[in-house]
């Protein structure tokens, strides 16, 4: 999944996943079923908090739900399924970002996400379709969570990222969806490998 600029990478459209040349990507696109563009069928009451336990402690998130509006209802969905339980965040640089979402790394040891993300093999999954891009003028912050996606703004799916210190080249050209209110000090411990235990929400329509 692409993810911006970042200016000590010393690329533009550092690429935060395994979808070289975009190959891997397509390929994933064919294998899954993604491409489709989703709808979620939950209706955001805007009082909803993401509760996000991890290893390295708890970080909580409020969203944005009339910014995204449906980028935040498959996030609920997805984390009422059980969908991010037992993944981790597979790409972390420090100043940058904090990635995770991606199934494929479900079940795995930190140590076997080191190794497969150092070989590149994680950063292609996500839920079985799309999402339409939902930019809008929230702005990368300290703590800002967003969709991760490919070349398409219409690509993201599942995995999300945190912003680790402000992100202003990013500004607009994904889709934030919510900000860290509690357990930044979490997010600023995060390494590669870090496990997401679960993903519940508070506060949910019934």
């Amino acid at each position: 999944m692409l993810i911006g600029h970042d200016k000590r990478a010393g690329d533009v459209g550092n690429r935060f996943g395994a979808d070289n040349a975009g190959s891997a990507t397509a390929q994933a696109a064919q294998t899954t079923g993604e491409g489709q563009l989703h709808t979620a069928t939950y209706k955001p009451n805007g009082n909803e908090i993401a509760v996000i336990k991890t290893d390295q402690g708890t970080i909580r998130v409020k969203f944005y739900d009339k910014d995204a509006p449906n980028t935040v209802a498959s996030f609920i969905e997805l984390a009422q399924s059980g969908f991010y339980d037992k993944t981790a965040f597979h790409r972390v640089i420090p100043g940058f970002v904090a990635q995770g979402g991606d199934p494929q790394s479900k079940g795995m040891t930190p140590a076997q996400v080191v190794q497969a993300a150092a070989a590149q093999q994680l950063g292609t999954g996500g839920p079985g379709y799309n999402l339409k891009a939902e930019f809008n003028s929230r702005k990368h912050l300290e703590g800002t969570v967003a969709m991760a996606r490919s070349q398409s703004p219409d690509s993201a799916g599942s995995q999300f990222y945190i912003c680790l210190a402000p992100q202003p080249s990013l500004d607009g050209q994904y889709t934030v969806f919510g900000q860290v209110v509690e357990g930044m000090d979490v997010v600023k411990k995060l390494t590669v490998g870090s496990i997401i235990d679960s993903i519940t929400i508070e506060n949910a329509s019934k």
